[in-house]
C-alpha cells in the first residue's frame, strides 16, 4: 500500500508539474559538442527565440561534448523526463547506432520526439590548384588519379566525413581520407594543396569558395542554392549521382516518459521560434534552411531520423570506422 502510495504521489507531482509547465525552473538545451561550432550556434539561436513562445522561461545551453555526441545524449537519455532537459542534435542523432560502438541509449526508444529545425547544406570542393573546372572534369580527374586522391574531413563522424563517405560510394572509389581536428585545420590544408578534397558544410565553405580560396564543384541537395556564392553550383544528382542528398539536420528531442502535453508545449513553441524573422535571419547567415515541412512534427520527425538511419548505417560499416 505505502509503494502504492509514492507512486500516486510521484504522478500527481508530475501532472502538477506538466500542467504548470515550464513554471519558474530553467529549460536546458544539452549539445552534444564544443560551444563555438554551428551546432552550438543553432541551440543558441533557438533558445533565444523559444524564450517568449515558452512564456518568458529561461533557456540555458549545456555543451557535453565526447563519443561522437553519445555523452550529451547519453544525458539527456537518463534526465528527468519533466521537459526541463532536451537536447539539440543534428544528423550524429541518425549516425550514432552504428558509429559508437557499446553506445548506452536507444535512439528509437529513449527518446521523445520533439521537432525538426533546420537543413544545413553541404558543398564538394577542392584545393585551388586542382585542374578541373566542373564536376565532370572533377570526376575524369579524380578516376585517373585514384590512387593518389586525398579526401580531407574534420574528423571521424563528422559532417564532412559522412559526406566524404557517400561520394566515395556513389562514385565506387576508395580514396585515402586524412582526418582533422575540426573543420579550421582541414580548411586550412585544402588551401594550401596538402589535401585534394572536402566536402563539408556551406556554413564553413561558402566564404572560401566565394573568394576564390577553394573550388566548389556541386551542393548535396537536391535543388540548387540561391546564395550569391553558391546559385552556380549543380547538384550532385544532376550532376550524375542518382539519390545523392545529403544535409546537416538539426533536431529536438525530449527524455522518454516526458508527459504528452509537456511535449505539446514545447513542440508549439518550437513551431512558433521557426517562425520567428529573426531566428529565420540568423539560420539563413549560417547558410541553414529553417524547417517548415511536415518534419516539424514529432511524428514525422522520428519518422525521418529512422530512414537516415537506414541510409547510413550500411555505409559506416562498410567503411569499418567508429567515433572515439
Amino acid at each position: 500500500m505505502k509503494r502504492l502510495l509514492v507512486i500516486a504521489a510521484a504522478a500527481m507531482t508530475l501532472l502538477a508539474q506538466a500542467q504548470n509547465f515550464p513554471g519558474t525552473k530553467p529549460i536546458t538545451f544539452v549539445v552534444p559538442f564544443a560551444a563555438g561550432g554551428p551546432t552550438d550556434r543553432v541551440a543558441r539561436d533557438l533558445a533565444e527565440a523559444m524564450r517568449a513562445p515558452l512564456g518568458g522561461a529561461i533557456v540555458l545551453v549545456d555543451n557535453a561534448a565526447g563519443a561522437g555526441g553519445s555523452i550529451g545524449a547519453n544525458k539527456v537519455a537518463k534526465a528527468s523526463p519533466d521537459g526541463h532537459t532536451l537536447l539539440l542534435h543534428h544528423i550524429g542523432m541518425a549516425t550514432m547506432p552504428t558509429l559508437v560502438r557499446n553506445i548506452p541509449f536507444k535512439v528509437d526508444s529513449d527518446f521523445e520526439y520533439v521537432g525538426m529545425i533546420n537543413d544545413v547544406p553541404m558543398t564538394l570542393i577542392s584545393k585551388p590548384s586542382l585542374p578541373a573546372n566542373n564536376f565532370k572534369e572533377l570526376t575524369a580527374w579524380v578516376l585517373a588519379n585514384k590512387d593518389k586522391v586525398n579526401l580531407g574531413n574534420a574528423g571521424v563522424g563528422s559532417a564532412s566525413h559522412l559526406c566524404g563517405l557517400l561520394y566515395q560510394n556513389a562514385i565506387q572509389v576508395d580514396m585515402a581520407t586524412v582526418p582533422y581536428k575540426g573543420t579550421a585545420p582541414a580548411m586550412t590544408d585544402l588551401m594550401g594543396g596538402q589535401i585534394d578534397l572536402m566536402c563539408d558544410q556551406t556554413t564553413n565553405t561558402t566564404s572560401q569558395i566565394e573568394g576564390k580560396k577553394v573550388k566548389g564543384f556541386a551542393v548535396t541537395t537536391s535543388k540548387r542554392l540561391t546564395t550569391a556564392a553558391l546559385k552556380d553550383l549543380p547538384t550532385m544528382q544532376e550532376s550524375g549521382l542518382k539519390g545523392f542528398e545529403v544535409t546537416i539536420w538539426h533536431g529536438l528531442y525530449a527524455p522518454k516518459g516526458t508527459p504528452a502535453d509537456v511535449l505539446a508545449k514545447i513542440n508549439t513553441a518550437l513551431k512558433t521560434a521557426l517562425k520567428d524573422p529573426e531566428f529565420i535571419k540568423k539560420q539563413e547567415g549560417l547558410g541553414a534552411v529553417v524547417v517548415t515541412d511536415k518534419r516539424v512534427e514529432p511524428a514525422e520527425h522520428k519518422k525521418f531520423v529512422a530512414a537516415e538511419i537506414a541510409k547510413w548505417s550500411p555505409i559506416i560499416k562498410a567503411a569499418g570506422v567508429y567515433a572515439d
